[in-house]
């Protein structure tokens, strides 16, 4: 095969090295830099477009960048590592399904890169392929064993199933060859349940100081830090860590509260009224949780999938799929095309929804799709499958915009300002009440701070709403053993906790929050 540098200056080379490894550690100002030079001689080389690819989605302008790297792929689609650039940019969209066939591809076309086995380890993962994912990992591990990325998600994988003590073991032994392997210490961070070692603050901010430490390492040691802080009480230390966290992922990728809220506006009014959709009876077999971040989904989730009839399936990805789809065929973006539907269209797609979830009614005839942001195409689904059920998760504003703005969240830019955060938090706001206003059968309010006042009673409820009958199992949720794959996994399995408030410790430390949020700071 050409050598991929092929053609270019020996200036104009060094220049794209430069800027790959500016990529690859998250630098993209350098790589912009750099490739600007190589972009000014040689556009239409491949290696130039793949690497203005990279740096089109690391700015958030993901169909830029898809564009960019058809280009690139056109002029060698024999290269592996095209393919594999590809894929992380449709995953990036959330088209999975594309970016493993993607993956599939480059792993015939180079069974022994590390990195392609690595990234389908990971778009299996977001499709809760989780076995599947684990065989993907572990050979990319084999390739690799000094790929830290592969081994922190192998220890991600233990923590799904509950093996709190083998998967801070398994992060441990990575921090002991890669100090700086931010992924790990965030892992470590993200079990919840324990508390860091003596002197690994210390550790950290030692590891945050290392030049091979990328801005991705410095962003998860930065909410690791902060975690770490926040159980020593030094709350406006951790507040520091959070903002310069906040801060390197910002500066990457900005987000536009405006235009997102116009989005959610357009997508509110597209479907109201409500148009004639598939047949009253489809999506019986459905639970849809919806939530911002945080608010007590998983546990939801854990309550009702301790029933005998229900699956759990966790965060699917199949719906915003399903509607991706459309809007290729149709050539337009969603909601555009909503009123040129006709009842069999909705139909249409309910099904197609159904027949991606199949897998999920293998033991149980009930499943649970939790994935947060399905909030936003709640009318979507009441069209496309008019008999699921709609839980809608809230829990206090403040807490819930805090704990999102703690928590590392990977794409969730909305997270990395207070304004950003309250912004976002309306827009969900207004949305669950306008629905559950327009269908009240069908998508129900549910209060994290309710189940707390009276657990069985909240839980009966819940049964209630998704007509199943009361099973002592959903009060005993802690006791059932499942895959969770959410920052929640080790917390669901515990007893009802009423110590999860964080906002007392923080005190004013917080008033820049209750300010965006409209909340009285006056008592």
């Amino acid at each position: 095969m050409t050598p991929r540098l092929q053609g270019l200056s020996p200036a104009t080379r060094m220049h794209i090295m430069v800027a790959g490894e500016a990529l690859e550690a998250g630098r993209v100002d350098e790589a912009e830099r750099h490739l600007a030079n190589a972009s000014a001689s040689d556009p239409q080389h491949p290696e130039v477009l793949r690497m203005q690819a990279g740096i089109h989605s690391l700015r958030g302008r993901p169909q830029e960048a898809l564009g960019v790297m058809r280009q690139a792929l056109s002029q060698r689609p024999q290269d592996a590592i095209y393919h594999n650039t590809m894929a992380t940019l449709l995953g990036s969209v959330g088209d999975y399904d594309a970016a493993i066939t993607a993956l599939r591809r480059c792993c015939e076309l180079q069974p022994d890169l590390a990195i392609a086995w690595y990234n389908l380890g990971v778009m299996l993962t977001k499709c809760v392929r989780n076995d599947d994912a684990v065989v993907a990992l572990q050979r990319a591990v084999a390739l690799a064993p000094d790929h830290v990325a592969a081994r922190a998600l192998l220890g991600d994988m233990l923590r799904t199933r509950g093996y709190v003590e083998d998967a801070a073991a398994e992060y441990r032994k990575v921090l002991a060859e890669q100090p700086w392997a931010g992924m790990a210490w965030w892992g470590l961070a993200d079990l919840k349940t324990t508390r860091f070692a003596d002197g690994d603050i210390e550790r950290m901010q030692d590891a945050m100081k290392q030049p091979r430490a990328g801005d991705d390492d410095l962003i998860a040691m930065g909410f690791a830090l902060a975690k770490a802080l926040d159980d020593e009480g030094r709350y406006a230390d951790s507040l520091d860590a959070l903002a310069q966290a906040n801060a390197v992922a910002r500066r990457r990728r900005q987000w536009n509260a405006s235009a997102f809220s116009a989005g959610i506006d357009a997508v509110n009014q597209a479907f109201t009224p409500p148009p004639a959709g598939a047949p009253e009876a489809l999506g019986d077999e459905v639970i849809f949780i919806v939530s911002l971040p945080r608010s007590g989904s998983t546990l939801v989730e854990q309550i009702l999938a301790s029933h005998s009839s229900v699956e759990g399936a966790g965060e699917l990805p199949d719906l915003p799929m399903v509607l991706a789809e459309e809007s290729r065929r149709r050539r337009k973006p969603f909601p555009q095309w909503v009123g040129e539907m006709q009842p069999a269209d909705w139909e249409r797609l309910g099904t197609r929804y159904l027949e991606r979830t199949a897998h999920w009614r293998q033991r149980r005839p009930v499943f649970i799709d939790k994935l947060p942001n399905n909030w936003m195409y709640i009318g979507a689904i009441r069209a496309m499958l008019p008999a699921a059920r709609i839980i809608c998760c809230r829990r206090d504003p403040l807490e819930n915009c805090f704990s999102c703005y703690r928590q590392h969240l990977a794409n969730n830019d909305y997270s990395r300002t207070f304004d950003d955060l309250a912004g976002f938090w309306r827009d969900f706001d207004r949305s669950a009440r306008h629905w559950s206003a327009l269908s009240p059968t069908r998508v129900h309010e549910h209060s994290y701070e309710g189940l707390l006042a009276d657990p069985e009673g909240q839980i009966r409820q819940l049964l209630e709403f998704c007509e199943l009958p009361f099973e002592p199992a959903c009060v005993r949720f802690h006791e059932t053993e499942r895959e969770v794959r959410s920052p929640s996994a080790t917390q669901v399995r515990e007893p009802l906790r009423q110590d999860t408030a964080s906002a007392p410790r923080y005190g004013a430390l917080l008033d820049p929050l209750r300010q965006a949020l409209g909340i009285s700071l006056d008592g």
